[in-house]
């Protein structure tokens, strides 16, 4: 029982952070690239490039993890999953979320990303289709609109990618703010 309870978890935790090989998505509407969609193109952001305290301390904190690398169902230093980067990240900061990068996305307030602000998470479909399976946490906003996260790649480990990259955004869903 033991053997089948941790081989369907770990089943959970695959399919929750995804693949990083490229995918093809086929879409009915455009996809949302900087020069077709309006809420990813020049973002006009109502940023105003202050972090709350609680926010700065949490960026800190995933930034000290940049560099570690991908570790399936990993939440440690020796090596993370995304949505395990996730969860350290924000427990370390007394702030508690689910495991699961799917059960992440229920969490807090869907928003636009052009309201998005450095400690909001976004979600993405890695695996094609639109089923959550990554999570990044939102690291950055530039003066163009740019959107920037941290999160735990399965081919780089902890790093920080853009929005703007054509694979990220293909697959991004959403964004939802938990703070």
């Amino acid at each position: 029982m033991k053997r089948y309870l941790m081989i369907t978890f770990s089943a959970m935790i695959l399919v929750s952070c995804g693949a990083s090989k490229n995918v093809v998505v086929k879409r009915t509407v455009p996809t949302k690239s900087v020069a077709k969609a309006p809420n990813l193109q020049t973002l006009e952001s109502n940023y105003s490039g202050k972090n709350s305290s609680l926010v700065s301390e949490l960026l800190s904190d995933a930034q000290k993890y940049l560099g570690a690398p991908y570790k399936y169902a990993g939440n440690t230093s020796s090596g993370f999953d995304c949505s395990g980067l996730v969860v350290k990240v924000f427990d370390e900061n007394k702030l508690q979320l689910p495991r699961r990068s799917q059960d992440q996305s229920n969490e807090g307030e869907e928003i636009k990303i052009k309201e998005a602000k450095p400690g909001d998470l976004v979600f993405f479909a890695t695996a094609g289709g639109s089923r959550v399976s990554h999570v990044g946490i939102v690291h950055d906003i530039g003066n163009d609109g740019e959107v920037k996260f941290i999160h735990a790649s399965t081919s780089k480990g902890v790093i920080i990618s853009s929005l703007n990259e054509k694979y990220w955004n293909n697959a991004y869903l959403f964004a939802r703010r938990v703070l």
